[in-house]
Order: C-alpha cells, then structure tokens, then sequence
C-alpha cells in the first residue's frame, strides 16, 4: 500500500477562514429559481411559494453570502423590472439563456429568501447594457432607509428597513467575448472604477468586487487584471476569479488534479495585483472574490442544452442540470481544498450554483428535492473548517498527468480554531487504483480525540445520485481512523475524499 506523510501544527497559519468564503450563487437561469428555489404548486411551498425542503437542504449546505441575480444573466438585467406588485412586473427576454424571465420573483422576494435560509447577499450591478446610474439607483434603493424617491419607493413596495447589502459586483465576466456589453480591460476599468467612485459617495461601508478573467485560459489572462487594476485598485477591495472543471477525452488523471490549476490560478492573480500596488507605492492588499467555481460540463451545453430560434424563448427551461458521480465530488472537495489553502488572499467564494443548475442541490417539479454527490463536501467542509487555515508539511508520492505533469497523489489542508482547540483535515486521494495510509504528526496539537470522520468514495467512481437512487452515494465513517502517541493513521481509499474532525 502505498504511504505518505504530513505534520500538522497549529502555528503554521496560513490565515484565517472568513465565511464568505463558503458561499453560493443564485442565477436566473434553467430551473434555478422556477421550480428550483420557488415552486408555488409544491407540497412543500410555504406561503411565498418556496420550497420548504430546499430551504432546509440550503440551510444543510451552510452557504454564507449568496451571489446575485448573476452570472451572464446580469449583463442584461434591468432591476426596476424585480420590484414592485408582481402583477405589473414585465415580462422580459433573457439573451444570456435564451429564455423568458417573468420577474415573479425579484429583489424582495429573493432576499426574502435569504432571510429563511440565513444567508447574506452579494449583490451583481449590470455594466453590460447599463452603467453606473442604475448601480447608483440600485444601492440607494436597497440601502438608504428613506427620504428619497428611490428608497421612499423600497418602503412603499413592502420593505421599511434597508437591504443593507454589503457586498457588491461590478458587472459579470467582463472580458468575455459571449457577454452582453463586453468591453475591453481599460473601457471596463474606466466605468468600474466610475461606478465604485460613485456608490462609495453613497454607502462608503461597502465592499466591491471588480471582474478579473473569466478564466485563467483566456488570452487575456494576466494582462486584463493588470489593466483592470490600474483603474481601480484604490477604489475596490476585491478582485473576482471564475474557474469550471471537467473530465475532458477519458482523462480521469488529470481532471483529479484540478486543484493544480485553481492554485496556480489564484497565485497568479495574487502575484499580478500585488505588482499593480507595488508600482503605485501602496501598502494596500487586493484580495480575491472566486465567486464562481465547480465542476461544469460546459461541453454538454454547447452540445445538447443550447437554445436558439427568433421564437422560441421558453420559461425556466431544463439547462446546464449535470448530474455529478463520485469522481466530480473528489474534484469539487479539492477545489474547497485549494481555497482554504488561500484563505489570507481568498477572502469570499460562490459555488455555482445551488440549485438544478450545475448544483449540489436537485429537484424535480411536484416531487423531491436531493442532495448531489457534491454537496457533502461542501456541507462538512462549511461546517467543520474554523479558525486559520494551517500550511501542512506534505509528504506524497507523485503520478503524471497529461495536463499538468507530475502532481501529488495526495493533497488536503487543516484547519484549527485556537479557541475552541478544535481541528480539522480535509484530505483527497488522486489515485485511481491504490488505497493509501496517511500517517499524520499531530504533537503539536497536544492532547486531541477524533470526533467524527467522513469519507467520499466508491467501487465506481461514476456512481451518481439520481431521481431514481436520490441517496446512491454518501460519505461513510472511515473506520481506519486511529490516534496514538501524537500520530493520526489513515487510509484513504482510491478516488477520495475525506473530513477528519479533532477536538
């Protein structure tokens, strides 16, 4: 059986994990929000039309601050149609989606919603078809409390106390050529920084996000964050990454070492804004918003999902509704690895998304609603990992990729929260035919208990939870979990991961 070793120690801190950094994103978008989130018909509707057991299934997740309305969706959005009585809300083409977007649920509604979950809103301003007038009538309606037509008109649609939102996006992927107002990186860093000039006259308090690439793979890269920040680094806090994995031509190897690539991502991004400060002599730090990372078949979409046609533009139609196995699971809990490793630079993070569309959570209209093989992942990992996030020494073998050369079989992170002298480990096992046994120093902890284990895996990697086998895949206690003289053993088995909690 193959070995590894790693040493855990509480003063090697990386830094500390702030919840945002376990959040989510809602788009309007397929079956998302329509049959996703809200079902009026529902057995399990409550009386503003949401699904109680997506409710209870988000509030399982733990998902902190919820990026919103998109997403590509945003770029063409004009928020006047989301409030006011519903009945006169417009309908309105959905270009991004191809899709009708009835506006039956809106800004109150949705935040509504966040209320019942008990998560927090970020916030998207359209800087595609709009500019930094509407973000500026947007932040006065959401968060001032009153005294101008703007928020006098808040109150007067049902709402007397402010939004209070207190994070921002400057628009949506702004690089991307399939973006409705796509502009270059100096037009666009011109308008964001405009745009954050201004809403900072207003709420001075809050925090903005401005849009980095797209993807680390765009031609782009680098050079758009460069330009970008140069506009901007005094007027924002946060610089948005955007990454989707998939298994591409059989590669199995390769795509369980995704975590390569969202680490050299984030390094790359670090190391680019740190250079736009040091040239303008400032001591300032520009951290990172990943407000959009998972494991995405995008190829399926283009294939098979993509809808075109003058006249057919249909409402909440079935998009983008992967179904993820085993393997994908494994991936996505190493993306979460990978996060927390960058917990001082990493600030905030969206998992895209939530629900039906590319989503931990599924559901079908009248019937159930299911967890995905990703959502156990991330649902131990947002309640388990507190306090700093803890370089580990890391001793593994290697294997080769096709990709990304030669990477670690094994990869994880700790966590430990000083106060309350509870620990945790978040392992992944790369290996597509071996079990492996970890051995873990773990004295300098002192004198710890395991409380609970989880791991994620199976005979067949492609397992999946479906309609039909809703609970086919969980994670089970991983009984080989022993601790002895400042030493934790483990065996991870191939294609894993796994959560180990101490205390």
């Amino acid at each position: 059986m193959t070995e590894a070793r790693l040493t855990v120690n509480p003063h090697f801190a990386v830094g500390a994990i702030r919840r945002e950094l376990f959040g989510g994103f809602v788009e309007h978008l397929g079956r998302h929000v329509y049959d996703g989130i809200y079902e009026p018909g529902h057995p399990s509707a409550d009386a503003e039309g949401f699904r109680s057991d997506v409710i209870e299934l988000t509030k399982e997740l733990g998902v902190s601050t919820i990026r919103y309305p998109g997403g590509n969706f945003v770029s063409g959005f004009r928020w006047e149609d989301s409030v006011g009585p519903v009945s006169e809300r417009p309908s309105r083409l959905d270009l991004a989606w191809h899709s009708t977007e009835s506006n039956e649920v809106g800004l109150h509604e949705f935040h509504g919603w966040l209320e019942k979950v008990g998560s927090d809103l970020m916030m998207a301003v359209n800087l595609g078809t709009r500019g930094t007038l509407e973000a500026l009538d947007l932040l006065e309606y959401s968060n001032v409390r009153g005294g101008t037509a703007l928020s006098d008109r808040r109150v007067a649609n049902g709402r007397s106390e402010p939004f209070n939102v207190r994070m921002w996006c400057l628009g949506n992927e702004m690089d991307g050529p399939w973006q409705l107002g796509h502009r270059s990186a100096d037009d666009y860093g011109k308008i964001a920084s405009q745009t954050a000039k201004g809403m900072r006259q207003i709420d001075p308090d809050i925090q903005l996000v401005v849009c980095g690439s797209s993807s680390a793979h765009m031609p782009t890269f680098g050079e758009w964050e460069r330009v970008v920040l140069t506009h901007t680094y005094d007027d924002i806090d946060l610089i948005s990454c955007h990454a989707y994995y998939e298994e591409r031509g059989g590669d199995l190897g390769s795509f369980l070492a995704s975590a390569v690539d969202m680490d050299g991502f984030i390094d790359t991004v670090v190391a680019t804004a740190d250079h736009v400060g040091a040239v303008r002599g400032s001591s300032k730090k520009i951290d990172i918003s990943f407000d959009e990372w998972n494991v995405w078949y995008i190829d399926r979409f283009h294939a098979v999902d993509k809808i075109t046609g003058i006249d057919n533009w249909p409402t909440a139609p079935r998009l983008l509704e992967d179904i993820y196995s085993v393997a994908d699971a494994v991936v996505f809990g190493n993306l979460m690895i990978s996060l927390l490793k960058h917990a001082d630079r990493v600030a905030s993070a969206s998992l895209a998304q939530l629900v039906n569309v590319i989503a931990p959570i599924m559901t079908e209209p009248g019937g159930p609603a299911w967890r995905q093989t990703t959502f156990y992942p991330f649902s131990i990992t947002s309640r388990l990992a507190r306090g700093a996030a803890l370089r580990l020494e890391l001793d593994s073998p290697m294997y080769a990729t096709e990709v990304y050369g030669n990477v670690p079989v094994v990869d994880g992170v700790a966590t430990h929260d000083a106060e309350s002298r509870q620990s945790a480990l978040f392992l992944v096992n790369r290996s597509q035919d071996e079990a492996l046994t970890l051995t873990v120093d773990i004295t300098a902890l002192g004198e710890v208990a395991v409380v609970e284990t989880h791991t994620l895996a199976d005979d067949d990697v492609y397992a999946k939870n479906t309609l039909q086998h809703r609970t086919r895949v969980a994670p089970k206690p991983n009984e080989s979990v022993a601790v002895a003289d400042g030493i934790l053993t483990v065996t991870l088995p191939p294609v894993s991961w796994t959560a180990i909690a101490l205390a």
